[in-house]
């Protein structure tokens, strides 16, 4: 019979207490003949670290079952917590990042296994700064096992993380690789930001254990294969972050690493190959010796049933008192004193203490508002830990642990209870703060999780398994949904005893009606293992924001147009004119950091507007009318509007009533944001591509100036697709994104798509918000918008009350009726004739050099609009025949009454030019700095 002392390293103190224990994995170490050995220089024991069971799977015949990991064994909350940072200190000092030698804590580790928990709450305490904070570093964690070791690590350095997961998420694939000896072999990658993953310069891989290391491998060469190594600038421990020759750097961190000699050469070989850094690090480091005949030995073990075994579907009943029901520095609680709460192990079920959102139940059970808790983001859709977004898990932890607490109370559970916090499946790191939190009020609170995987279950004193509850699945994963598959949760009641109560705590966003599916659900399950159960609902923050829509922002019909947005309404973002474009000019603020103050339109110029608008309302229609046709032809009658607010908002609109009058499509459409020398939203464009094929999409905008915008978005679309950020860096991705633009009006020649190229007065282009559904401008401003954020902008609920968005798109679309489409000529390249006259005016005005002088330079009606209203304006161009006035100085043509008014209102010139190519050009203030005078007088203030 094997004991501890015959696993323990040579020269290993062997304590009193440890001898008179035996070691999880004995009974397996005597039946298949395996033996692990712990190499020199360990952190910790491999037995100490782990024991052995036997899996159900052909692939691999034993399964190492953590004593730290909380997922097959009931484990204090702060051992489990204190193994997942110490593994974080261990990656941090092997980065040069963190100087503390890990030995230390690593030795109060090694006590608390052997029975004697620290005196002091945690092992290892978070840093107050982040090792990784501001550096190029990603923590990648492998489902289902490590996901929450992964999170723990992951918040030790400070650095993003993301898990990969079994899920079925809407979020187009990072990417996916196989684990090849897992029960469920494919994993995929589904970050929302994939640039986190794609472009840092080190990636820590966490897992539980190394057996092979063929999963890892099979993850470092996909990820390789994505790097995008211009973008990866950050250095540490003297080298650049993959080592010295300037190639990426590669951390594989595990509790228990038992690779053989030959696998070992394996990583160094793919290190070479790839011309990486790639080190390991782990807790416990040794090697496993399998017989040849290992698996033909597991196999017969499994198909002859013997004294002592349990079926995993009657695992409830429990066994005989045991290691793992035995004491806490034992993992399974405290000594056999206490008694089950209701009846024995096959009576009575328990109660069922349902809290917020929970349905079903008794009268007397707690049913709370729902609501409190708040929602949670997955860590499989990406995270940060620490930084301005970033949260601890503690502190989210907290009103879970407390509404669990009053729950529990409620229920009559006593603080001396032997209490069980349940994980799912992949859901680990937040249960497990969650328990640490609750042994505040319940001291004796251990943690667990569900799992998907299969294990053999064996009754008796020396096996990592002795018990199993099992029941059908309520996770939404790719291989199948609710009731498609058998879970698994072991050792709830080893050694004959069930906890007193278990509180569980499924995936966020997990319906209620899902875990209620019969005989084999899982709280049915559950209520047989312990004598009250009470179930913690948590709100699913979606992978991506929704899209808002009218009434609550916008003042659009729901239906007309969904805003992909985040609403900035309460954020106060508004700065005098000349402050921002000062601070714009000078480089020290982009334009979309801010607000200028929102023009409210004089009675004068509305007055303006609705004139304008009647004149040309038939000349809009037929341009909406012409643009929709041709959109309608080249996406094949299933475009998906994407507009570009605020400006091609309203056209959006427009468009999408055309196909519904002209051909009964109902047209899905969304407005965006794009911003100069920032570019597309891209969690706006990932967000719209796991809704829609890429090859729907069709850009729309109002108008074209020189073209600036139609440039940033070809530009932005061919990085998007380039870098894999639509959500393919490691997979095809289909269909073609194309950048594309829809204009109503092309008077600069940018585009291919246009309904005309008459510069003249879109009367859309009169007012900012007020035609635009109340909306204001979009925003970028990284205190305000976060990393899974869409770009901003405000509601100006307050302007109701002189709102025309509707007004204006109803008069246009009433004249739809009257209306027949030109025939449509193929599409002809553009001849950018506007960009070459912008580079004239430009030059001949003395701006400066080309490059930058062309953003002085606002060319047409609608542009020469914009820098009245929003900018500090030094002059507008305009044809002379369009300035002549009759004998009364009334304008013969009205092309340009707006211009003229907006103009007399700010003090700004308006100058004559022949042969102007557009019918008016504004030009911005080029000497707009501290002191400089605009051309209303004002000077402009040090900003």
């Amino acid at each position: 019979m094997t004991h501890l002392a015959e696993v323990t390293p040579s020269g290993a103190e062997v304590t009193p207490s440890r001898r008179e224990q035996r070691w999880h994995g004995a009974v397996v170490s005597e039946r298949l003949g395996i033996r692990l050995t712990t190499a020199p220089g360990s952190l910790l024991p491999i037995d100490a670290l782990v024991g052995l069971a036997v899996r159900r799977n052909p692939k691999r015949a034993q399964l190492l079952v953590s004593r730290v990991l909380a997922k097959h064994a009931p484990t204090p909350p702060g051992l489990a917590i204190g193994a997942g940072r110490l593994l974080g200190a261990a990656v941090a000092h092997r980065l040069g990042l963190f100087s503390p030698d890990p030995k230390a804590p690593a030795e109060a580790l090694r006590r608390w296994l052997e029975g004697t928990p620290p005196s002091c709450a945690e092992i290892v305490a978070l840093p107050d700064n982040p090792p990784a904070a501001g550096r190029s570093i990603a923590t990648l964690g492998y489902a289902e096992t490590a996901t929450g070791l992964g999170h723990l690590v992951a918040e030790f350095l400070g650095s993003y993380y993301v898990h990969s997961t079994r899920i079925a998420t809407a979020v187009r694939p990072f990417g996916g690789f196989e684990e090849e000896h897992s029960h469920a072999t494919s994993h995929t990658v589904v970050p929302t930001d994939p640039d986190r993953l794609a472009c840092a310069a080190t990636v820590v891989l966490v897992d539980d254990e190394l057996s092979t290391g063929r999963t890892v491998l099979n993850t470092i060469r996909e990820l390789h294969a994505a790097w995008r190594p211009a973008a990866a600038t950050d250095t540490h421990d003297g080298d650049a972050p993959g080592g010295g020759k300037g190639g990426r750097r590669y951390v594989v961190a595990a509790l228990v690493d038992l690779r053989s000699r030959e696998d070992r050469s394996r990583f160094q070989a793919m290190a070479d190959e790839l011309g990486c850094r790639l080190d390991v690090v782990a807790l416990g480091s040794g090697s496993v010796e399998l017989p040849d005949d290992v698996l033909d030995r597991a196999s017969e073990w499994l198909a002859i049933p013997a004294p002592g075994d349990l079926a995993a579907t009657r695992g409830d009943l429990g066994g005989t008192r045991g290691d793992l029901g035995g004491t806490r520095g034992d993992l399974g609680g405290t000594p056999g004193d206490l008694a089950p709460t209701r009846g024995d192990l096959g009576g009575t079920p328990g109660d069922l203490a349902p809290t917020r959102g929970d349905l079903g139940g008794t009268p007397g059970d707690l049913a709370p508002t729902p609501g409190d808790l708040g929602a949670v983001r997955s860590a499989r859709f990406g995270i940060d830990t620490s930084g301005p977004h970033g949260t601890r898990l503690s502190e989210l932890a907290v009103p879970a642990a407390r509404e669990a607490a009053e729950a529990l109370a409620a229920a009559g559970v006593v603080r001396t209870a032997r209490v069980l916090v349940l994980g799912s499946e992949e859901h680990l790191a937040l249960p497990l703060a969650i328990a640490d939190a609750l042994t505040a009020a319940f001291p004796d609170t251990s943690f667990s999780s569900t799992t998907r995987s299969p294990v053999h279950v064996h009754d008796e004193p020396g096996y990592a398994i002795r018990s199993a509850l099992q029941f059908t699945s309520h996770d939404h994963a790719v291989d199948g949904g609710p009731g498609s598959g058998p879970r698994f949760a072991y050792n709830l009641t080893a050694g004959g005893k069930r906890f007193d109560a278990i509180v569980y705590v499924p995936e966020p966003g997990t319906a209620p009606e899902d875990l209620e599916c019969g005989d084999g659900s899982v709280t049915a399950a559950l209520k047989r293992a312990a004598g009250t159960v009470v179930v913690l609902h948590l709100a699913a923050v979606p992978p991506y924001p929704e899209p808002l829509r009218g009434p609550g922002f916008g003042s659009y019909p729901a239906e007309d147009v969904g805003w992909l947005l985040k609403d900035l309404s309460h954020a106060r973002l508004e700065a005098p004119t000349h402050e921002r474009e000062a601070a714009i000019q000078s480089g020290r603020a982009s334009y979309a950091e801010s607000l200028p103050q929102e023009y409210e339109p004089s009675p004068e110029y509305q007055a303006l507007f609705h004139q304008a608008l009647e004149e040309s309302k038939h000349r809009i229609a037929r341009a909406v009318a012409d643009v929709t046709e041709q959109v309608l032809a080249l996406r094949g009658n299933e475009p998906v509007l994407v507009s570009l607010a605020r400006a091609g908002t309203p056209v959006g609109v427009l468009m999408r009533r055309w196909a519904r009058h002209a051909h009964g499509l109902d047209v899905p459409h969304y407005t965006m944001s794009i911003v100069r020398g920032l570019g597309i939203d891209r969690n706006a464009l990932r967000w719209l591509l796991t809704r829609h094929r890429p090859e729907q999409l069709m850009f729309v905008d109002g108008w074209t100036g020189k073209g600036a915008i139609t440039r940033e978005l070809a530009a932005a679309v061919a990085a998007f697709a380039a870098d894999g950020s639509g959500g393919a860096g490691l997979q095809p991705s289909g269909g073609r994104l194309s950048p594309e633009l829809a204009v109503l009006a092309d008077p600069g020649h940018c585009v291919r798509v246009f309904g005309t190229r008459d510069d003249f007065l879109i009367p859309s282009a009169c007012l900012n918000s007020t035609v635009s559904g109340l909306a204001s401008r979009t925003v970028f401003n990284r205190e305000l918008i976060g990393p899974h954020d869409f770009h901003g902008a405000k509601f100006y609920r307050e302007l109701a009350g002189r709102d025309v968005s509707n007004e204006f798109v109803d008069a246009v679309a009433a004249c739809f009726p009257a209306i027949r489409p030109a025939a449509q000529p193929p599409l002809a390249d553009p001849s950018w004739a506007g960009w070459a006259a912008v580079e004239k005016i430009a030059a001949e005005h003395g701006l400066g050099p080309v490059r930058s002088a062309v953003n002085l330079v606002k060319p047409g009606v609608g542009e020469t609009t914009r820098v009245l209203l929003r900018r500090v304006p030094w002059k507008v161009l305009a044809r002379p025949e369009l300035l002549e006035t009759d004998d009364a100085g009334r304008l013969l043509r009205g092309e340009l009454a707006h211009v003229l008014l907006l103009a007399e209102q700010r003090g700004v010139p308006v100058e004559p030019v022949e042969g102007l190519p557009y019918s008016c050009v504004g030009l911005i203030h080029p000497q707009l700095t501290p002191g400089a005078t605009g051309a209303d007088g004002k000077t402009v203030l040090d900003v």
